[in-house]
C-alpha cells in the first residue's frame, strides 16, 4: 500500500564543519535524499576527469594493485541497459574478469566505437583495487568504516534497486540520472527474486517497462511518485537505506565513486537478516495471526506512539531501557540462545 505522495529531493549545500553526528543530525535523520552539489568538485579524480578521459585512467592506473573484477559486457542492441533476460533465468549481458586497465581501455574503444560491446564495472573497493586512492577522496562527514568504491563503464543503465545501507553517490566523470522511488513503493515495482540477481540486490522489474506494460498495472499508481535527479562531474547524492534507484550514466566513458555506512547502527546486527529471519518465522502464518504480529512489531519496534514502558520509570525498563546502556549484548545474547534452542 503507497502513500500517493511523490518522492522529495532537497537540495543543499555541504556544511563545512559537519562531523558523522552533524550529517546525521541534519540530513540522515530525516531518510529522505539529499543532493549535496559540488561535494567532490575539487577531488585530483574530478579534475583529472574534467581534463581529459586519459587523464582520470593514468591517475587511476597510478593507484592499480592489478586485480581482476567481474565486468558486464553487453552487446550493442542492449545499449548498455543491463537487465534480466526474456525469461528472468539469465541475463542479456555477458560476466568477464577484467583488470582495471583492462577495463578502462574497453571503455574507451566502446567510447570511440558505438558497434562494440559496452562495459560497466561496479563496486570496487578501492582499498583492495586502487590502495591508497581513499586518501585522495576522504568525506569529513563519513565515519571511518565508510571506504569508497569505484563504479565505471560506458553510457548504460542500471536496473532500479535499494541498497540496505546509507549511499553516498559521487559522480566523478561523466553524468549520471537517478529515479527515485520512496521504500513505500516496494509493493507496486513488481520486485523479481532475491535470490537471483543481477548484482546483489532484487530489482523493480517495472521501473524499466514501457508505460502501460500489462504485466505491471500497479506501477503506474507509483510512476508519477518517481524524483529524478540529474547530478554532473562534482555533485553528490546522498540516499538513504531502502530507497529504490534506478541509474543511468549519460555519457559514453563514467566514473563514479560511493560509500556505503549505517549512520544509526547500534551493533553488527543489520535490519535486513530481521526482516529474512520475519519471512521465515511469520510469513506464511494464517491472515489473523499475522496482523496480531505486526501488532506487537508496531509496538516493540516502531513505536509510533513511543516508547512501548513509557508507564514505568526508567529504571524499570529491563532490557528494554537504552542499548548503548548494555541493552544490545543482553538482547543478542538471548536471541542467539533461542536461536540456538537454548
Amino acid at each position: 500500500m503507497t502513500s500517493g505522495r511523490p518522492a522529495e529531493v532537497v537540495e543543499r549545500d555541504p556544511a563545512p564543519g559537519w562531523d558523522a553526528a552533524g550529517f546525521a543530525r541534519d540530513v540522515a535523520q530525516a531518510c529522505r535524499p539529499v543532493v549535496l552539489r559540488g561535494l567532490g568538485r575539487d577531488w585530483p579524480s574530478t579534475r583529472a576527469a574534467a581534463r581529459s578521459w586519459q587523464e582520470l585512467a593514468d591517475y587511476l592506473i597510478g593507484f592499480d594493485a592489478g586485480l581482476t573484477g567481474q565486468a558486464f559486457v553487453g552487446a550493442p542492441a542492449i545499449a548498455g541497459r543491463y537487465d534480466y533476460g526474456d525469461d528472468l533465468e539469465g541475463f542479456n549481458f555477458d560476466r568477464e574478469s577484467l583488470t582495471l586497465r583492462q577495463t578502462l581501455e574497453r571503455i574507451d574503444q566502446a567510447a570511440a566505437d558505438p558497434g562494440r560491446p559496452s562495459v560497466y564495472m561496479g563496486s570496487l573497493p578501492a582499498e583492495d583495487y586502487l590502495p591508497g586512492f581513499d586518501g585522495d577522496h576522504r568525506v569529513g562527514f563519513l565515519p571511518p568504516t565508510a571506504r569508497p568504491r569505484v563504479w565505471l563503464g560506458n553510457a548504460g543503465r542500471v536496473a532500479c534497486h535499494y541498497d540496505t545501507y546509507d549511499n553516498l553517490a559521487c559522480v566523478v566523470a561523466g553524468r549520471r540520472r537517478f529515479t527515485l522511488y520512496p521504500p513505500d513503493a516496494v509493493g507496486d515495482l513488481y520486485v523479481g527474486p532475491i535470490d537471483h540477481t543481477m548484482a546483489g540486490q532484487p530489482v523493480g522489474l517495472a521501473a524499466s517497462a514501457e508505460p502501460g506494460d500489462p504485466r505491471y498495472p500497479r506501477f503506474e499508481k507509483v510512476r508519477d511518485r518517481a524524483a529524478v535527479v540529474e547530478l554532473a562531474p562534482g555533485d553528490a547524492l546522498y540516499l538513504p537505506k531502502l530507497w529504490w534507484h534506478q541509474v543511468e550514466a549519460l555519457e559514453p566513458r563514467n566514473l563514479l565513486v560511493n560509500y556505503w555506512w549505517d549512520g544509526f547502527s547500534a551493533g553488527l546486527d543489520a535490519p535486513f537478516v530481521t526482516l529474512m529471519l520475519a519471512m521465515i518465522a511469520i510469513a506464511e502464518r494464517p491472515p489473523a495471526e499475522r496482523q496480531a504480529w505486526r501488532a506487537f512489531f508496531d509496538h516493540y519496534v516502531f513505536r509510533p506512539d513511543g516508547h512501548p514502558l513509557r508507564h514505568l520509570p526508567p529504571a524499570r525498563h529491563g532490557i528494554l531501557g537504552a542499548l548503548a546502556e548494555g541493552n544490545y549484548g543482553k538482547i543478542r545474547a538471548s536471541v542467539m540462545r533461542m536461536l540456538r534452542g537454548g
